[in-house]
């Protein structure tokens, strides 16, 4: 693979993982590290395109045209990325980490996307626990001996 295609291949992975979490939850984390990348190059405009994107495509999930510019913007951001890596090809290693990282999907990064309003109800008889977690959970306690009950 040349050095071309391979930034191309990269860019366009890029535009597709950034797109996917910038109208997710996870977007405040990793805003910060999208920006520094395009602010090396471009940091006159970088927050306030992404910052666009993001408004436009939530306004899109909200009216159930998300898909389609979903597909727009990921065509967008990879020309931009594009661009950036072909006047910047130093930057490749640093997306590259971006990719493997802040913007790696759920199963890469072992976090869920979110999934919105979520409500859990226990019911415990007996004397029993009931543990609830929105993730992982250790519970480390001694195991109770069995109770008689007296009739």
């Amino acid at each position: 693979m040349d050095l071309g295609s391979e930034l191309t291949t990269l860019a366009s992975n890029g535009a597709s993982q950034l797109i996917n979490v910038i109208a997710s939850d996870g977007w405040a984390a990793v805003k910060s590290v999208v920006l520094g990348l395009w602010r090396r190059s471009h940091p006159e405009r970088a927050e306030e395109d992404l910052a666009q994107a993001r408004t436009d495509l939530l306004t899109a999930q909200e009216e159930g045209t998300a898909e389609q510019l979903r597909q727009v913007l990921v065509v967008e951001w990879q020309a931009r990325l594009s661009r950036l890596l072909l006047a910047h090809p130093d930057l490749a290693d640093e997306l590259r980490a971006l990719l493997e990282g802040a913007l790696a999907g759920p199963e890469a990064n072992g976090t869920m996307p979110a999934a919105g309003s979520i409500t859990i109800t226990s019911h415990v008889t007996g004397g029993g626990d009931a543990y609830v977690a929105g993730r992982d959970l250790t519970v480390n306690r001694e195991p109770r001996a069995p109770r008689s009950e007296s009739r």
